[in-house]
């Protein structure tokens, strides 16, 4: 699993899709483990950035800004980074890390990478080199030399 800490300082390479109210709704409610159907409020986090919904994880709603003036939102823990313990990510999650990095962003193999073996959780359990192995035995879908 990964949170965003919308409270910590610097950038985050992310990816957006462009969904109705209600398809937000029902993808939060999958993650939230409520029965799907009924749509979110979503004035709270629109006006002030934040809506907490539940004490779960996925349960926060965050406004971190707008895109091409659609508002992006995303669902998060409640708590803060610095307030869990952090485990490794597993292979196959950096594999689909990676390969959404290279669809998404047309980021080289080593530059995502770098990147990953970068993040909290993943510092000082991979390495760039470990990283570049594991995609690349993947066979580099999504990816680019």
């Amino acid at each position: 699993m990964g949170f965003y800490d919308p409270d910590v300082d610097g950038q985050m390479a992310a990816r957006a899709y462009l969904l109705t109210a209600e398809q937000f709704s029902d993808i939060a409610a999958q993650e939230m483990y409520r029965k799907p159907g009924e749509n979110l409020d979503l004035a709270k986090v629109l006006e002030s950035g934040r809506a907490v919904m539940g004490p779960g994880r996925y349960e926060t709603l965050v406004c971190p800004g707008y895109l091409d003036g659609h508002p992006v939102l995303t669902f998060t823990a409640p708590w803060c980074m610095g307030d869990v313990e952090w485990n490794s990510p597993a292979a196959n999650y950096l594999r689909n890390l990676g390969s959404g990095l290279g669809e998404s962003h047309g980021w080289s193999c080593e530059r995502i990478a770098e990147y990953l073996a970068n993040r909290p959780g993943a510092a000082g359990h991979w390495t760039t080199e470990t990283v570049t192995a594991l995609l690349e035995s993947a066979g580099g879908a999504g990816l680019r030399n």
